[in-house]
């Protein structure tokens, strides 16, 4: 997969929080903690959970997650 983003960080899930529409994915970064609100449906999809290991990608306004 080829994606525009440049800013990929390997990081470690180490939280999923679940609301109504959005989730709130945080992430271990060598020892920085991320985080990022992504969709319920994006975090089915990824199948996301604690100890995954995922690819941060950061834009200017935005970080989206890869797995």
């Amino acid at each position: 997969m080829k994606i525009s983003g440049r800013n990929k960080l390997q990081a470690t899930v180490k939280d999923v929080v679940k609301g109504a529409v959005m989730a709130k994915v945080v992430m271990d970064y060598k020892g920085d903690t991320l985080v990022s609100m992504i969709t319920i449906d994006s975090v089915t999809d990824l199948d996301l959970k604690p100890g995954d290991k995922v690819t941060a990608l950061v834009k200017s306004t935005e970080m989206l997650v890869m797995k």
